[in-house]
């Protein structure tokens, strides 16, 4: 269990599946995306009275960016409170973007073609990543192997990605390199392995 928030086990876990930089791109595009479909869903839900903060009221930054209690606030405190206890500081650098990301999702939702081109953008999505994992990683998404961890990891994966090409931790960068490269040379022996059989 204490691998679940060990964030070198989980995103070499996730970055083994990732090393081709076209699709490490693709992915850098699209998940945040996803997300931010999802949040459109999520949005256009609200909480039961129950669940809901007291008092609450909604809150319109503008007519793009606006905050209502649904069910897409219980997506961000589950997400960000794994990615505050993975890395803390680059948890807190991705808050802003997440709050915002959030923040149109909302507004989006009250749109009337807004489920319709929130749903599109999610589904255009997903088939560019998986165009990404089979014209140029070579290999299935890593949701095929444990879908909730990549579903978890993916956002937090690509935010790290960005972070690590502006400095970020080179310590932690470099460790990552070095075990997701280990685990892509086992992955590649196996699949070398598995086409002498074949040919036997």
């Amino acid at each position: 269990m204490a691998g679940v928030f060990n964030v070198k086990q989980q995103l070499t876990f996730y970055g083994a599946y990732h090393s081709n930089k076209m699709n490490v791109a693709i992915h850098m595009i699209c998940v945040p995306l996803i997300v931010w479909s999802t949040l459109v869903w999520l949005s256009a839900l609200p909480l039961p009275e129950s669940l809901a903060p007291p008092n609450f009221k909604p809150i319109t930054v503008n007519k793009y960016i606006s905050y209502e209690a649904t069910w897409a606030w219980v997506f961000f405190f589950v997400y960000e409170a794994y990615y505050l206890i993975l890395e803390p500081v680059a948890a807190l650098i991705y808050l802003p973007q997440f709050l915002l990301s959030l923040g149109l999702a909302n507004s989006f939702a009250h749109r009337p073609d807004g489920m319709l081109l929130g749903t599109a953008v999610h589904i255009i999505s997903w088939v560019m990543q998986f165009i990404g994992h089979g014209a140029f990683e070579g290999r299935a998404p890593a949701l095929l192997d444990n879908i909730a961890g990549a579903l978890f990891l993916a956002p937090f994966f690509v935010h790290l990605e960005l972070l690590f090409m502006l400095g970020y931790r080179k310590d932690l960068y470099q460790a990552l390199k070095n075990s997701t490269g280990v685990e892509i040379t086992k992955f590649r022996k196996s699949k070398a392995q598995e086409k002498r059989e074949k040919t036997l």
